[in-house]
């Protein structure tokens, strides 16, 4: 299989005056095409480092960091944005949406900044927003829609690209039970039709969807274990 990321020894560090806090310690860690992988974690284990890290969202104090075949360890931050818009789709606990565009807006904005000309981003926006069920919803704003339903712009958002990796922080976070299990229901279907899926999450319940737990503890990588069970959408 295709390695999309590769994570070579990665150190990041932290200076507050004198202290140096060592957030991640020589990290190795590969993840492939059309994996589902969770990484867990107790509060300040190195989890949201490691998934700013993996999201080109922070630089590496140490490592070398290889996203789908590309050197992004010392990249400059214009050369990351590129980077991120074309091979990261984002979904965050707060959803992170644009209150006064609607939803159909919101999943374009991607494809815009790409640079893709206009006749195709609106098919491709089109196509995404029906492939999460929300075609009758797309003219609303963030406002508009329930909780559950926000969460799904996001994830159009996210997919809209074709990104190498779905990064999802917290996914359902804000989310009730039901609505929760509904989103990670999405999240199967988005896995079987081959994209690669890395969620953060300090949930048991949520972790058990992937096919692959990475447990972090002070910066190390405590575990990394097939999930042979995960626990299916309904």
């Amino acid at each position: 299989m295709k390695k999309v990321i590769e994570l070579e020894n990665i150190v990041k560090n932290y200076y507050i005056g004198i202290i140096t806090v060592e957030a991640l310690r020589k990290i190795n860690l590969t993840i492939e095409e059309n994996e589902y992988v969770a990484i867990m974690g107790p509060s300040g284990s190195g989890k949201s480092t490691l998934m700013n890290i993996i999201g080109c969202l922070d630089s590496l104090t140490e490592g070398r960091y290889i996203l789908n075949n590309t050197d992004v360890s010392d990249m400059t931050d214009d050369e990351l944005a590129q980077i991120r818009n074309k091979e990261i789709g984002f979904i965050f606990q707060t959803f992170n949406l644009l209150p006064r565009y609607t939803a159909f807006e919101n999943v374009m904005l991607p494809l815009v900044y790409a640079g893709m000309p206009t006749k195709q981003r609106f098919e491709r926006t089109e196509k995404v927003i029906a492939d999460v069920g929300l075609a009758d919803r797309s003219a609303h704003k963030p406002n508009e829609l329930s909780g559950g339903q926000r969460q799904r712009v996001a994830v159009a958002r996210a997919l809209v690209n074709n990104p190498s990796i779905i990064l999802a922080d917290e996914p359902t976070g804000n989310l009730d039970t039901k609505t929760s299990i509904e989103i990670m229901t999405l999240f199967e279907e988005i896995y079987k039709k081959g994209n690669t899926i890395v969620v953060v999450t300090h949930e048991e319940d949520i972790a058990r969807h992937a096919r692959r737990i990475v447990r972090l503890r002070d910066g190390i990588i405590e575990s990394d274990v097939i999930n042979n069970n995960p626990a299916m959408g309904k």
